[in-house]
C-alpha cells in the first residue's frame, strides 16, 4: 500500500477515535491526570501506526527489489533469445515471471517451438538452384523468378548447360564473346507427402551475343564485330526431391533430388550458321561460322541425380550438396547452314559433376542471409566417338552471396549475386525470386 495512503488512514483514525472519545466524555468531568494520561495513549498509538507504516515500506522496498532482479532476469532471457529488451518501465507485482513464461522467452522471436514430429528443415536464403525446404502435403508453391548474366571471354567456350562445339567456329579466330542472357522462369512445386515434393519449371530465354574475330583466309587485320540473338522456351525441366530422415538442431537432414532436363528449346544444330569453307558448296568463302540465331536450349536431354544436406546449428544453418548431370548423345544430328544442312554424325555432350556448399544465417525473424561457393566440371563433347579438336574439360567455379526477406507466412522475396571466378564462368550473375505458397 502507498505511504500516503497509509499515512492518510492513521490521521483519520486518529481524529475519529478523539471525536469518538470527545462525545462519550465531557472536558469538565476529567481530572489532569486523565487528560495527561489520554495524551499518553493519544501517542503509544500514533507511535505504533508510525512503526507499522515503516515495516509497510520496508516490505514494499523488498518487493520491489525482488521486482527488479526477476527483470533482469527476463531481459537477460530475451538478450540470449534475440529479441528486442523494451526500455525500462514500471512493471506490476504480477508480471514476474513464471516458469512457463521464461522458457517461452528461450524461444526466437515470430516462430513458434518446434514439435517433436516437425520434419521440415530450417529456412535460408536460397542462392543455388535446389531450394532448401520441401512443400508441406497437399501445399502449392509457385515460384516466378528472373535470372541475369553476363560473361566475357576470349573464346567460345561451354558454359552452363549451352553447348557449341568447336565445330562451329570453322577457320576463325575469336577474339572476344561478349554474352547477356536474361532467363525468365515460373516453377511449381507440389508437397505429395511431408517428405516428398514434385517440381516443373517453364524458362523462357533471351541471349545476345557480341562477337569480335577475324578471319585466317583473308589478308586484312581488321577486327569483325558479329551481332546475333535469340529467343524462345528454354529446357523444361521435372524434378522429384524426398527427404530421407527427420534431422533436427545439431542433427543433419539429407534430401535426394532427381532431375530430368528435356531439350524443348531451339538447340544450337536447329539454328543457322553462316556459311564459311565448310559449307555445302565450297565455293562460297564467305561468313563468320557462327550461328546468326543464338539457341535456347542445349539440345541434349539429361538426368540428374544428386544430394543435398543441411544442418542447422545455433544461429547458422550450413548447406551443400553433391549432383552428376548426364546428357544422352545424339545420333544423325544435322547441322543447318546458310545453303542447306550438313551431316556431322553422332554427338555426346560431355558429363557434369557439380557440388555446392554454403552457410546460411537468420538475421532477424523476417530476413535471412547466405553465402556458398558452387562448382561444376563439364566435360568434353565427342563427335562420333572422337574427342572434338578443342574441346577440353572446363571448369565453372561461381561465388554467391544471397538474401531473403519474408513479407508474409505465404511470400518471401529472394535475391542472390555470382561472381564468376574461373575462366569461363559468367563474370556476374543475378537472380530475384518470388516464392509463394498456397
Amino acid at each position: 500500500m502507498p505511504t500516503k495512503t497509509i499515512r492518510c488512514l492513521s490521521s483519520a483514525m486518529v481524529l475519529l477515535c478523539g471525536t469518538a472519545y470527545a462525545q462519550e466524555v465531557k472536558p469538565g468531568d476529567l481530572t489532569v491526570d486523565q487528560l495527561r494520561q489520554m495524551l499518553e495513549e493519544q501517542s503509544n498509538k500514533l507511535e505504533a501506526e508510525k512503526n507499522n507504516l515503516a515495516e509497510q515500506e520496508a516490505r514494499l522496498r523488498e518487493s520491489r527489489q525482488r521486482l527488479d532482479e526477476s527483470r533482469r532476469q527476463l531481459d537477460q532471457l530475451k538478450t540470449q533469445a534475440g529479441m528486442a529488451v523494451p526500455p525500462a518501465a514500471a512493471t506490476a507485482p504480477e508480471a514476474v515471471p513464471r516458469p512457463a513464461q521464461v522458457e517461452q522467452a528461450r524461444q526466437p522471436v515470430g516462430q513458434a517451438p518446434r514439435r517433436a514430429d516437425d520434419l521440415t528443415p530450417p529456412k535460408i536464403a536460397p542462392i543455388f538452384e535446389q531450394p532448401g525446404v520441401l512443400t508441406q502435403r497437399g501445399k502449392f508453391a509457385v515460384e516466378p523468378s528472373l535470372q541475369f548474366s553476363y560473361s566475357s571471354s576470349n573464346r567460345v567456350a561451354l558454359v552452363g548447360f549451352t553447348v557449341i562445339p568447336a565445330i562451329l567456329i570453322g577457320l576463325i579466330d575469336v577474339r572476344e564473346v561478349k554474352r547477356n542472357t536474361f532467363t525468365g522462369a515460373i516453377t511449381t512445386r507440389y508437397g505429395l507427402t511431408n517428405r516428398f515434393e514434385i517440381e516443373a519449371k517453364l524458362p523462357y530465354v533471351y541471349r545476345s551475343d557480341t562477337t569480335v574475330s577475324r578471319e585466317f583466309i583473308k589478308t586484312s587485320f581488321n577486327d569483325r564485330v558479329f551481332d546475333t540473338t535469340g529467343k524462345g522456351i528454354g529446357d523444361v525441366e521435372f524434378t522429384g526431391r524426398y527427404q530421407f530422415n527427420d534431422g533436427g538442431l545439431d542433427k543433419p537432414y539429407f534430401i535426394g533430388t532427381l532431375r530430368v532436363k528435356t531439350r524443348t528449346g531451339k538447340d544450337p544444330f536447329e539454328v543457322v550458321t553462316d556459311c564459311i569453307t565448310r559449307c555445302i558448296g565450297s565455293s562460297n568463302t564467305t561468313g563468320t561460322g557462327l550461328p546468326i540465331e543464338l539457341p535456347t536450349g542445349s539440345g541434349f536431354y539429361g538426368i540428374q541425380p544428386g544430394l543435398t544436406w543441411l544442418f542447422p546449428t545455433d544461429p547458422a544453418v550450413f548447406f551443400g550438396s553433391f549432383s552428376y548431370l548426364h546428357n544422352f548423345k545424339r545420333e544423325n544430328v544435322t547441322r543447318h547452314i546458310v545453303n542447306g544442312t550438313e551431316d556431322i554424325g553422332t554427338i555426346e555432350a560431355g558429363d557434369i559433376i557439380g557440388f555446392n556448399f554454403g552457410m546460411g544465417l537468420a538475421l532477424n525473424e523476417k530476413s535471412s542471409f547466405s553465402i556458398g561457393y558452387d562448382h561444376n566440371s563439364v566435360g568434353k563433347t565427342k563427335q562420333n566417338g572422337v574427342n572434338v579438336p578443342a574441346s577440353v574439360r572446363t571448369q565453372l567455379g561461381t561465388l554467391l552471396l544471397g538474401y531473403s526477406y519474408r513479407y508474409s507466412d505465404k511470400t518471401t522475396l529472394s535475391v542472390s549475386v555470382g561472381a564468376g571466378l574461373t575462366r569461363d564462368t559468367p563474370d556476374v550473375s543475378l537472380n530475384f525470386r518470388l516464392p509463394m505458397s498456397f
